[in-house]
């Protein structure tokens, strides 16, 4: 017994004539009364009781019809939902970011627009230190993320697309003899202790970016777990940080940020999916991030880059 098989007989029971029933199936009448007969061999008995004019459900016939009626309803529902989930039309999407994501607007506008087109999708937004980004998503921990380009290696298993690129800037706290200047350069921070945004080896992402700047002679002291951690321990005067422009948008008590001046590195933000993505919503957002802005294509640094 098969779902054809639950559809002819029910068109059958509802229409009480084989005739009307093969209309309403669009096949010939021959073939829908063989369906039947096949259907009552099966299950051992007769389901309708046949007369000239109409047929009528026996009480298995009857039984049967209520069940066949919610199986069918259940796999139309499946199928809906299995074909809306290809579309991108439900499911959901894991997306992981960074500070400048929020503040520069990219992760914010992409959030809207995709809203808009795929209301019924589930997204869920978790802050994440960008070192962990491209792992948390080849391990199917994430599905997007919105990352700074220095720690991206170049891999096929990824697509990477640049949404964002700006000058540096410089945080520190208000009581600090910088923050009295218009701008900073790279001289003044020469004896300043640097705060990262997070734990690295030497050598990886913003390490490399800040020694490329400053020198190798450079005193990184502490790192922070997130944007909010970084600039906290800024204002409190542990340090000093070299950020993105962008997130001199941010306000927090204690905090200035001048802009970083004499220097020719930009931070860039980059959106990475994975190159082999099979999740329709997935699929869905990344079309419409796409659309939104046209981001170009970005090419990850490869180890020589260093």
């Amino acid at each position: 017994m098969d779902l054809r098989h639950l559809r002819y007989f029910v068109a059958v029971a509802e229409e009480e004539h084989f005739g009307r029933a093969a209309e309403r199936l669009h096949i010939v009448q021959p073939a829908l009364s063989m369906q039947i007969r096949s259907l009552e061999e099966e299950l051992g008995g007769s389901l309708f009781q046949r007369t000239s004019r109409r047929v009528v459900l026996t009480e298995a016939g009857s039984i049967l019809l209520a069940d066949a009626r919610r199986l069918l309803a259940q796999a139309d529902r499946v199928r809906s939902d299995v074909q809306r989930s290809l579309k991108g039309e439900i499911g959901s999407v894991r997306i992981g970011f960074v500070g400048s994501a929020v503040y520069g607007g990219e992760l914010i506008d992409d959030l809207r627009r995709f809203r808009q087109l795929y209301p019924e999708v589930e997204v869920h937004l978790d802050e994440v230190p960008p070192q962990q980004l491209a792992e948390a998503l080849l391990n199917g921990e994430l599905d997007v993320t919105y990352g700074p380009s220095v720690f991206l290696a170049s891999d096929s298993r990824f697509r990477a697309e640049r949404v964002g690129r700006w000058p540096l800037a410089v945080a520190v706290a208000d009581d600090h003899p910088l923050a009295s200047k218009r701008r900073v350069s790279a001289r003044d921070l020469q004896a300043e202790q640097i705060i990262l945004p997070v734990t690295e080896k030497d050598g990886e992402g913003s390490v490399a970016t800040v020694r490329a700047i400053l020198g190798d002679d450079v005193r990184i002291i502490e790192s922070a777990s997130s944007t909010t951690a970084l600039f906290a321990m800024v204002a409190a005067g542990l340090g000093v940080a070299v950020i993105p422009a962008v997130l001199s948008r941010m306000a927090m008590p204690g905090l200035s940020m001048r802009p970083l001046s004499g220097v020719s590195n930009f931070a860039e933000l980059v959106r990475l999916s994975r190159a082999d993505e099979t999740s329709g919503a997935v699929r869905a957002y990344m079309d419409c991030a796409r659309s939104l802005k046209g981001a170009p294509a970005f090419k990850p640094r490869t180890t020589s880059d260093h």
